[in-house]
């Protein structure tokens, strides 16, 4: 009897073992009620699972414990995969998570933190409609609408520039503009915060401002009492840097194909193939490239040793180059079910694309990156009955402090149309990126960076001006411009700009492990031979980031 006894308590350890990790049928206690599961029904029993508790063991005779025994041991070979894994992220089971029968194409995550367009609670009809909207009222977001205003309104007119540092403001460059033709002073006033930009009519006053008096009419919290002009013949340059610090014409997005019934982000990350369906779609993107001896942006990608793979998808669009990262095109290495090689690029782009195939949806945040924000998921539906050409049905999701942008997806959310779909994705891409910026996380790093360039921006122009009237004060600046060239402008302050430039893509040299910081560290920065034709608009960290704010922003993922 007690050796009986122990069989049944050790059976009982091992049933609740083996089906209480994996969310399976418990047969000892439903029979044979058991009916067949459909996708729906896999999924939610999925979300549930961590809330099944143990139902109470029931004595049951020797034979039909050898009979249900047997029925796990075919239960466990057998193709039920669902059954066995429960790898799926678990979000919050919602009453919308079905509607028509038609599962949407993102879920939100358990802990929150992004939001859906369009709502689930607008997910209704995805049948085929002809599309009513014009592709010409996309507009493009400008990232910094005032930056050109320098370079427009003073670099080609007479104008003068001031420096000067507030108690309380910190930094001040100021640059004033005569436009007789118009009898207007321009006026631009570079804080760490910001830029104000102002015209004024000269006939408003008796006599010509000072300088002081222009900053305060700008900003009221200005306190200085003295602004020092600068002298430097080249310091139009040095300002438009500054300036147009975050202006670029190229974008990087990354792209994730996710077949059906993939839930994780290994499972995306590990696709070596492409479909038809998505080889087309990928058309409607851009051009396939081989990526050895590209000489137009390349997005971080290398374009001499083939160390990211041979071929990307690459497009013009309205005057800007966008490169976009394929997942599938990535080097595949064996072994890695993280594929590092992949993240380390997709990681690093701040929207990305997600081609679905099937009714597997997306979870929001299923793909773990520190920049990663916004995701725009696209999924083939079906074929035009008439025309016969695919017909995509679209879906954004964002962390809930990125703010809404344009394009309006049209209602219902369908495209039928090949052109419609490449202006209207492209446009939202780049909106999205731009939009992202604002994110608390993004906009403390560009107050950062902007804050370390006006800092440098001031005290090279001081210094040059005081070189070049002469001041015995102030050592003579090496000069090695003609080393350097025209184009690199001279002083510290390019270096540093390019420097901040750069650092975005190179501030980690291990994946996985933020760069440690010190005091007097003799690490020098990597170089890039085409930095600049590689520039894109990313977020800026400078080398005077302090350790907390580093670690706070640091991605595992970063770009080569």
């Amino acid at each position: 009897m007690e050796r009986e006894k122990r069989n049944d308590t050790s059976f009982s350890r091992k049933r609740s073992f083996t089906f209480g990790a994996y969310g399976g049928v418990d047969r000892f206690t439903c029979g044979d009620d058991t009916r067949p599961e459909s996708v729906e029904d896999n999924i939610l029993n999925m979300l549930d699972s961590t809330t099944i508790e143990s139902k109470p063991f029931l004595p049951v005779s020797s034979n039909q414990r050898e009979t249900e025994l047997f029925e796990i041991i075919e239960k466990l070979q057998g193709s039920r995969i669902d059954e066995q894994r429960c790898e799926f992220p678990l979000p919050l089971k919602s009453q919308l998570l079905t509607i028509g029968g038609e599962l949407p194409l993102i879920l939100l995550s358990k802990s929150g933190g992004y939001w859906i367009d369009p709502p689930l609670e607008k997910f209704v009809d995805v049948s085929p409609t002809s599309s009513s909207f014009d592709p010409e009222s996309y507009d493009i977001m400008e990232r910094d609408g005032e930056a050109k205003i320098y370079h427009e309104f003073f670099h080609s007119r007479y104008h003068h520039s001031f420096t000067a540092v507030d108690p309380s403001l910190g930094p001040l460059v100021l640059s004033v503009c005569l436009e007789e033709e118009e009898n207007k002073l321009r006026v631009i006033l570079r804080m760490k915060e910001c830029s104000l930009h102002g015209v004024f009519s000269v006939s408003l006053f008796p006599n010509i401002p000072s300088a002081v008096e222009l900053a305060k009419m700008l900003c009221n919290r200005v306190t200085v009492s003295k602004f020092e002009v600068v002298s430097y013949l080249k310091a139009p340059e040095l300002i438009t840097a500054f300036d147009e610090h975050r202006v670029s014409p190229n974008f990087k997005f990354g792209v994730l194909y996710q077949k059906d019934g993939q839930f994780t982000e290994e499972d995306i990350l590990s696709n070596d193939e492409e479909s038809e369906e998505f080889k087309e779609f990928l058309s409607v993107l851009g051009e396939t490239i081989q990526l050895q001896g590209f000489t137009r942006f390349r997005g971080g990608l290398d374009v001499s040793h083939g160390q990211t793979g041979s071929e990307a998808v690459f497009t013009s669009f309205h005057g800007r180059e966008i490169m976009f990262h394929v997942a599938t095109k990535l080097p595949f290495t064996e072994g890695d079910p993280q594929q590092l090689q992949r993240k380390r690029h997709i990681g690093n782009d701040i929207v990305a694309l997600v081609y679905q195939e099937g009714q597997t949806p997306f979870l929001s945040d299923i793909i773990k990156s520190h920049f990663l924000h916004c995701f725009l998921v696209v999924r083939g539906i079906q074929r035009g009955e008439e025309t016969g050409e695919a017909v995509y049905q679209v879906s954004v999701t964002a962390r809930e402090d990125v703010p809404p942008f344009g394009p309006v997806l049209p209602d219902p959310p369908i495209f039928t149309d090949r052109s419609l779909l490449r202006e209207f994705l492209l446009t939202k891409l780049i909106n999205a990126e731009i939009s992202c910026y604002k994110a608390e996380q993004f906009s403390r790093l560009e107050l950062r960076t902007r804050s370390s360039l006006l800092d440098s921006l001031q005290a090279e122009l001081t210094t040059r001006s005081q070189c070049m009237m002469g001041d015995p004060s102030v050592s003579a600046l090496p000069s090695s411009e003609g080393v350097r060239g025209a184009s690199e402008g001279s002083g510290g302050f390019i270096e540093n700009f390019k420097r901040a430039i750069r650092v975005r893509s190179h501030s980690f040299e291990t994946l996985g492990v933020p760069r440690k910081i010190g005091g007097t560290s003799s690490q020098k920065p990597k170089t890039e031979k085409d930095g600049e034709s590689d520039k894109s608009p990313g977020p800026l960290l400078t080398d005077s980031l302090g350790a907390t704010e580093l670690k706070d922003q640091a991605s595992p993922q970063e770009e080569t």
